[in-house]
C-alpha cells in the first residue's frame, strides 16, 4: 500500500473534512435545495468541489467495503459521495476487457452492485445519483452477471416501481451506459414508465435520457417516441429530449 493511500473510511472523512470551505458548503445548500420542504431538506455539506472529492476518492480505491459502509453512512454529502467515487473505481476494476468473463470478477461485481442497492438511500441526492448510477448499475447491465437478465430487470423494475425519487431517477439514469454500448431498449421501457412523472427532477431525467437516444443510437427511435408522447409529456421533458435537433423541428415537436 502506497503511504499516500487512505487504508480506513477514518482517514477518509479526516482528509475532507480538512477541505471545508464554510463559504463553499452555504452555496451548495442552496443549490441543492437543503432547505425544509425542498428535496434535499436536512443535507449536510462541507463546502468541497467535485474534483477534489475525487482525488480524494482516488487515495482510497482500495477501501474494503466495510470501510466504505461508514463512508455512506456519513451525515456528511461529500463524504457519501466519495464513498460512491470509491465504488465505481472498484467496480470499473472488474470491467476490463480481460476479466469480462472472469469467474471471480463476476462475482465481485456482483458483490459491488448488491453493495450498492442496499445503500441507495445513502444516495439521496440527484449528484450522488447521476455520478455513480450509471457507471455501476448501468454498465451491470451489460457485462455477465450470476444473474439473469430477466432478474436484473426486476432489480430496475423495483427501482422505477419506489416511491422514492432517487431510487427512482436511478432507474432511469441507469440506462445511460446501456446507450452508450448502443443499446436503447432500457431508456425506452423506463422513459415510459416515468413518463408523466410529476416531479422536475424526473422530467429532467426522462428528457436528458431521450435527448442521449437520439444523438447515441438513433434520431428515429428519438422521433418515434415523440410521435407518439409530445403530445402528452411534460414540457421539461420534451424540452430536454428534443435539446440536440434542428431548430425547426423542436418548434414542431413544442406545438404537439
Amino acid at each position: 500500500m502506497k503511504k499516500n493511500h487512505l487504508i480506513t473510511a477514518a482517514q477518509v472523512s479526516d482528509q475532507l473534512e480538512s477541505l471545508a470551505d464554510e463559504g463553499q458548503a452555504r452555496h451548495l445548500m442552496r443549490f441543492f435545495k437543503t432547505a425544509p420542504g425542498e428535496y434535499g431538506h436536512g443535507d449536510q455539506f462541507l463546502g468541497i468541489k467535485v474534483p477534489v472529492t475525487r482525488t480524494v476518492a482516488k487515495r482510497a480505491e482500495s477501501l474494503p467495503l466495510a470501510e466504505v459502509e461508514q463512508l455512506m453512512q456519513s451525515p456528511w454529502h461529500e463524504v457519501r459521495l466519495c464513498g460512491l467515487l470509491v465504488l465505481v473505481a472498484q467496480f470499473e476494476a472488474k470491467c476490463t476487457r480481460r476479466l469480462l468473463n472472469d469467474t471471480e470478477a463476476i462475482q465481485r461485481r456482483d458483490e459491488i452492485l448488491q453493495f450498492y442497492l442496499r445503500h441507495a438511500h445513502c444516495a439521496n441526492n440527484w449528484d450522488l445519483v447521476d455520478l455513480s448510477v450509471y457507471k455501476i448499475l448501468g454498465r451491470w447491465l451489460m457485462v455477465p452477471s450470476a444473474l439473469s437478465d430477466e432478474a436484473k430487470l426486476q432489480i430496475i423494475d423495483k427501482l422505477a416501481d419506489s416511491d422514492n425519487l432517487w431510487w427512482q431517477r436511478m432507474s432511469m439514469v441507469c440506462t445511460l451506459e446501456p446507450l452508450r454500448q448502443g443499446e436503447a431498449s432500457f431508456t425506452l421501457r423506463y422513459a415510459q414508465w416515468h413518463l408523466h412523472h410529476p416531479h422536475d427532477l424526473m422530467q429532467k431525467a426522462v428528457g436528458w435520457m431521450l435527448r442521449e437516444m437520439g444523438k447515441r443510437v438513433s434520431v428515429d427511435l428519438l422521433r418515434d417516441f415523440l410521435a407518439r408522447h409530445a403530445h402528452t409529456m411534460p414540457r421539461t421533458a420534451l424540452r430536454y429530449a428534443i435539446e440536440h435537433l434542428p431548430d425547426t423541428e423542436r418548434h414542431y415537436w413544442l406545438g404537439q
